[in-house]
């Protein structure tokens, strides 16, 4: 059996492995025990009982947390002469239409959340291959296709988080920064849990959240009282 390192040990004599936490203890151990040099993200995982291959049983949603998620967020907007500049006046990183979408054709894609409004949507619709695998094509249900982009871009800004649930049926996202206190980590994940249950699709069955956890960039994974937690929330 391999040698535990100092960090392990740490985790081990801190952590019931076992043990299903209240979100307070869990928020404050997840903080203790993120030592690394830099700011580490506090990220928060749950396992749903659906199956995301089918098509009653997709979880796809977006959601603002109160106290955004502490990320700096490159915002790239789609759209044409007053759109264009109400983008730029928003805060958007990048603004542009037939030259934007030739740079991510050429494989630039130097943002992080893309935003179009309706009448590039024909334009845009090229890029479905590169956008949509990793998870950045527009979509009018997400509010990313929309003409208010200057609400877009601000939400973007803010710290709205885009969530959909993996291949296992499994929600990720980053709630907060460790250097957060623990109230507004308290109030990020519980409005992130919130979000989620809001999303829940018409052919989930049995028990929706089964499993939570809360972790940090290089921390081990808590796991949550559901129970308590939804209750909270």
């Amino acid at each position: 059996m391999s040698k535990l390192t100092k960090k392990q040990k740490l985790w081990t004599d801190k952590i019931d492995s076992e043990k299903l936490y209240n979100l307070d203890e869990a928020i404050k151990l997840a903080k203790e025990l993120a030592t690394s040099k830099f700011d580490e993200s506090v990220e928060l995982s749950l396992n749903l009982g659906v199956d995301p291959k089918h098509a009653d049983q997709t979880v796809r949603a977006m959601t603002s947390l109160p106290h955004g998620s502490g990320k700096s967020v490159r915002v790239a907007v789609f759209a044409r002469d007053d759109k264009a500049e109400e983008a730029k006046a928003a805060g958007a990183d990048i603004v542009g239409a037939e030259d934007l979408v030739e740079t991510v054709q050429k494989g630039t894609i130097d943002f992080d959340r893309c935003i179009a409004t309706p009448d590039m949507m024909a334009l845009v619709g090229r890029l479905g291959k590169i956008l949509g695998t990793k998870g950045m094509m527009p979509n009018p249900k997400l509010g990313t296709v929309t003409p208010d982009v200057t609400k877009a871009v601000t939400e973007a800004k803010a710290g709205s988080i885009e969530f959909r649930a993996e291949k296992a049926g499994i929600v990720q996202a980053a709630v907060g920064k460790a250097s957060f206190d623990e109230k507004k980590l308290k109030d990020n994940v519980l409005a992130f849990v919130q979000a989620v249950q809001k999303a829940k699709p018409t052919g989930a069955k049995g028990t929706f959240i089964q499993k939570v956890v809360i972790t940090t960039t290089m921390g081990p994974g808590i796991k949550l009282d559901i129970e308590s937690m939804q209750d909270a929330a």
